[in-house]
């Protein structure tokens, strides 16, 4: 036994050990710079204003160019450039029509794109590139209904790559120079990114997974390896603790002994990110969105019109999307200002209020899922369970409004629901084994407290030390692995 964990380790090393050393490297990168995004904040701030006076058809014409058949399951009156246009959301699918004219925009040109991306930053001259299915900075698959991308080059100081949608024509992501030369010692390298968009794209997860794996079983027999040569009583011959005399080895164990136990949990937590073999996906009750919105999102019945809503709003509320929305079978319009602010508009009653209607949002929760209400809780402050991050990050960028319900079922899954007071959208579900996940993976891997988040710089540089320990400790094995290759 004690041969096959010293073979596991020195084996599976030399496969892994010089992966772990760029994931460490890359994981510090990470905590700077993220993978290129636009955020929900950034693309409404540059957004034009909805102007009534020129603005807009009403929602059952527009909806009259979709193709037959289509059932929304989301309306928004949003501008792509300086052009209003409704977007109509129907599985995987946006459908955008001209909000002028109602036609069916059917496809978006390169001149549409040029536009697009002049509006967005109007300081800089845009160039138009290409059009794209998918390439280093546009992985994500939330960007699946929008494709094909154009892409725009703009020549402002960083050097911003614009990817706009070839569905809708509005700006989908941004790439600043800086993110694109440093994501290729960050989040590219982090995530394996070598091996997406190609041949291997279909074995990039298995690839990720599989070296994960490779490295906790690295590190775990090497911990067990590093204790069984240390001498706890006495000391070898040379007067040390450790055996091992030849530099590289020697200090191979010392820092093994004392950043193994790191970088298992980072290696283990990047496993688990993953969610191998899909053992974070529970059998936990799907949330009724059409039960809680109780009816259908039917355009031709809708009772008031976007021009309408848009002249019922207060004159210094400077809107840049309606969305429509139904809450326990009322209609509502939610009118988004550029900084994220919110007012309802009662569709039917043609008022604007602050606020949803507290009892309309209980009363639809309680068909959201298939379970009796348990628990409902006002948020007041972020906690362990509902909480931001920066922009940059991999989970940044989301909306975390406060305060927040949270609405916990006495289903077998423990589901916790996390609804916007003020508007009543869902922001979002947590069953139990995504609390699990929430602990295996964001915890371990980036300390993700609210309350170590706010510790900044003290944060940093306890991940950085570590960091640098682990990148100590792969460096060693890098070296002992290719001495052995060598033999």
């Amino acid at each position: 036994m004690k041969r096959g964990i010293f073979l596991i380790h020195r084996w599976l090393g030399i496969v892994v050990c010089l992966v772990m050393l760029l994931w460490f490297v890359s994981g510090v990168v990470m905590m700077y710079v993220g993978y290129p995004k636009l955020t929900s904040a950034e693309r409404l701030a540059r957004l034009p204003d909805l102007d009534s006076r020129r603005c807009c058809i009403a929602v059952d014409e527009a909806a009259r160019a979709l193709p037959q058949g289509i059932q929304p399951s989301s309306i928004v009156l949003t501008s792509a450039g300086e052009q209003a246009q409704y977007q109509f959301r129907s599985g995987k699918k946006i459908f955008a029509v001209d909000a002028i004219s109602g036609a069916l925009i059917k496809g978006v040109s390169s001149n549409d794109a040029i536009s697009a991306a002049q509006v967005f930053m109007p300081q800089a001259t845009p160039r138009y590139v290409d059009l794209i299915d998918e390439d280093t900075w546009t992985h994500t698959r939330g960007l699946d209904m929008h494709r094909p991308l154009h892409r725009v080059q703009m020549n402002d100081p960083e050097r911003t790559l614009l990817y706009i949608s070839g569905a809708t024509g509005e700006v989908v992501r941004k790439a600043t120079q800086t993110e694109r030369f440093w994501n290729y010692a960050g989040a590219w390298l982090h995530w394996l990114y070598a091996f997406r968009g190609g041949p291997l794209e279909g074995a990039w997860n298995g690839i990720v997974v599989y070296l994960s794996l490779a490295g906790v079983l690295v590190a775990i027999s090497g911990s067990v390896i590093g204790i069984w040569r240390w001498r706890f009583r006495g000391r070898f011959r040379s007067g040390a603790k450790t055996p091992y005399r030849e530099p590289v080895m020697r200090w191979h164990h010392l820092v093994g002994l004392g950043f193994a136990g790191v970088t298992l949990t980072w290696v283990f937590s990047g496993l688990m990110s993953m969610n191998p073999w899909n053992i974070f996906s529970g059998a936990a009750p799907a949330m009724n969105q059409q039960a809680y919105a109780g009816a259908k999102l039917t355009p031709v019945t809708w009772p008031l019109g976007g021009r309408d809503a848009l002249r019922l709003l207060p004159s210094d509320l400077h809107v840049k999307e309606l969305r429509w929305h139904l809450l326990d079978g009322k209609p509502y319009l939610i009118a988004v200002d550029g900084a994220g602010a919110t007012r309802m508009i009662d569709a039917k009653a043609q008022r604007v209020s602050d606020v949803a209607p507290p009892a309309d949002i209980l009363s639809a929760a309680a068909r959201l899922i298939d379970a009796p209400i348990a628990d409902v809780q006002l948020l007041q402050q972020e906690d362990a369970y509902y909480y931001s991050r920066e922009a940059h990050t991999m989970m940044g960028g989301m909306s975390h409004s406060l305060p927040v319900l949270r609405i916990r079922y006495a289903d077998a899954a423990q589901t916790w629901v996390h609804i916007d007071p003020a508007t009543g959208v869902v922001l979002g579900k947590l069953d139990q084994r995504q609390r699990v996940k929430r602990w295996l993976f964001a915890f371990l891997h980036s300390w993700d407290l609210p309350v170590l988040l706010s510790s900044r710089p003290w944060w940093d540089a306890a991940l950085i030390l570590l960091s640098l320990g682990g990148l100590a400790l792969s460096g060693t094995g890098v070296v002992i692995g290719v001495r052995r290759l060598r033999r």
